[in-house]
């Protein structure tokens, strides 16, 4: 297994490299094929993940359900296909793909609001009141919706992806643990802040570079779910989990707005109910993945270890949230604090009900 593995995954810096070798070709062979599009009802969709990932999964679901239920097909592009996170973005705002899957970590540059879900210890951990936050929020389900429009974007799901673990060379309790640390961070600003006020030193780095950075010292940790850590390969190079308990990676998965509100009523209707069907198929997934991946990571490796960090170890960071939480408000205004007004209702409701 371990050998495998990091056949597959090692080559990150050279799918980074390869990427970049085919994505202007690929690029234009879809723009080139743009009229054939819209006649053979063929629809472009990309992601951010790896094969088998949690977008993965959902972007196949997503596919089964209008290939199952309509003559339209889709074909999907994964990581690295069509380039890095913010490529697939401006190729579906300028029409060149039709459905994208991006998580708010990059978009929060295009959306400041979508940077919500940085800020430090609002969500909880707790996988079933998570889970019921997403199906039930107001914030999620009515605002959002509103927010990624103004930016050309249907947004048709938003869906958490698991808790986020920090890796890095030396196990940590503490903040102090991270001084001076460089850990890589999404090109997202109020991320930045909160690796400040975790007193790390924050090093924005696009994914495909993090396997390298790790390896060649240019980073000393980063932060993601458990299930990309295993399928990325990082704990073979970034041993140590850390378990902060301070928040949930968030993705969303969108439709260009020009094609959609181009859509008959009855195929706006198939892809509302594709992409239900494929947040449930996906939520389905999510269940007991992070166990399943850490099971993995350690059959894989020796040099593993895994800190979890109590109640009273988890405070001495939360001290810091607040901090960030202000920034988000600085760089967000009024809508911003409508929306965590919201948020926070959003999640008081549920945490009562639980």
């Amino acid at each position: 297994m371990k050998a495998s593995k990091s056949v597959s995954t090692r080559s990150l810096s050279t799918k980074s490299v390869a990427s970049k070798l085919v994505t202007t070709a690929s690029v234009g062979a879809l723009l080139m094929g743009m009229t054939a599009v819209a006649q053979a009802d063929n629809w472009r969709y990309a992601h951010e993940e790896y094969e088998g990932d949690v977008q993965d999964v959902f972007a196949h679901a997503f596919k089964d359900y209008i290939e199952e239920n309509s003559d339209h097909t889709i074909q999907v592009y994964r990581f690295g296909e069509l380039g890095e996170s913010d490529d697939i973005m401006e190729q579906t705002q300028n029409g060149i793909l039709q459905f994208v899957n991006q998580s708010p970590g990059f978009t929060g540059a295009l959306i400041p609001e979508a940077q919500i879900f940085f800020i430090p210890y609002l969500l909880p951990t707790d996988e079933e009141t998570v889970l019921e936050f997403f199906d039930e929020s107001k914030a999620i389900n009515e605002m959002f919706p509103e927010l990624y429009a103004e930016q050309g974007l249907e947004l048709l799901q938003m869906y958490p992806e698991g808790e986020m673990v920090i890796t890095t060379n030396e196990p940590f309790t503490t903040p102090e643990g991270l001084n001076n640390q460089k850990i890589r961070t999404m090109t997202n600003p109020l991320l930045t802040e909160t690796y400040d006020a975790f007193g790390a030193t924050p090093t924005p780095l696009p994914w495909g570079e993090v396997y390298g950075g790790l390896q060649t010292g240019i980073l000393d940790g980063q932060e993601n779910p458990i299930f990309w850590i295993e399928s990325g390969g990082l704990y073979e190079v970034s041993p140590h989990l850390t378990f902060t308990g301070h928040g949930w990676f968030t993705t969303a998965m969108m439709a260009n707005q020009d094609f959609y509100e181009g859509l008959s009523e009855e195929d706006q209707e198939l892809v509302q109910a594709a992409s239900e069907a494929a947040y449930d198929d996906t939520i389905e997934h999510i269940k007991g993945l992070a166990e399943a991946s850490l099971e993995k990571i350690q059959a894989a490796s020796d040099e593993v270890t895994v800190t979890r960090l109590d109640e009273e170890q988890i405070q001495a960071f939360r001290e810091r949230a607040p901090q960030v939480e202000e920034a988000f408000l600085e760089m967000t205004g009024e809508d911003g604090k409508e929306l965590l007004e919201q948020f926070k209702a959003d999640l008081e409701a549920v945490t009562d009900e639980s």
